[in-house]
Order: structure tokens, then C-alpha cells, then sequence
């Protein structure tokens, strides 16, 4: 059985910052065995709408870790202190500011 996601990443096609923060991401989890996924924003209406001017959107544990750019210690430094939470794998986050 695979391990749900901690890490979750908002993306989309044709965004350059959007490949560097994926590639970050996953170097980092496969390193520490954590289970990531991405969605890219373009796929759901609510999310285009609320993160569109935002990607990459990185979340851990479903809590927000940052927009625009990955600082792979950050993305460490979170999976290291946060305890892991049994997400679910199809949680997206609240479309609500």
C-alpha cells in the first residue's frame, strides 16, 4: 500500500519555476521516503481561480509552505518537524482565501 501524500504541489504547464519546484520536491522526498503529488491548477476551476497567480503552490501536511519558489531546507525542515498527518490523498486545498 502506497504511503499518502505529504507534500502536495500546485502547478501548471509552461511554468518554469513550477519544473524547478517539482524537481526540488521530488529529490527531497524520494531522499527521505515521503510520498508526494502534484495537481496542476488548470484541472479544477476552483484552484485556477484562487492559486492561478501563485504556482508553484507548495504544501506540506496540508499546511501552506510557500508560493512561487521551493527552499528545499524549508520543504526539509517542515517533513522533519511536523508529525505526519494521515491525509487523504484527494484533499486539495480549501478554495476559500
Amino acid at each position: 500500500m502506497t504511503p499518502p501524500s505529504r507534500v502536495l504541489l500546485l502547478t501548471r504547464q509552461g511554468c518554469h519555476l513550477c519544473v524547478e519546484a517539482e524537481a526540488a520536491i521530488r529529490r527531497t522526498c524520494e531522499a527521505l521516503g515521503v510520498a508526494w503529488r502534484a495537481i496542476d491548477v488548470d484541472t479544477d476551476e476552483q484552484l485556477r481561480a484562487r492559486f492561478t497567480d501563485h504556482v508553484p503552490v507548495t504544501f506540506v501536511d496540508q499546511e501552506l509552505l510557500g508560493y512561487w519558489f521551493l527552499d528545499e531546507a524549508a520543504l526539509r525542515a517542515a517533513l522533519a518537524e511536523r508529525a505526519p498527518q494521515a491525509p487523504s490523498d484527494d484533499w486539495i486545498p480549501s478554495t476559500q482565501p
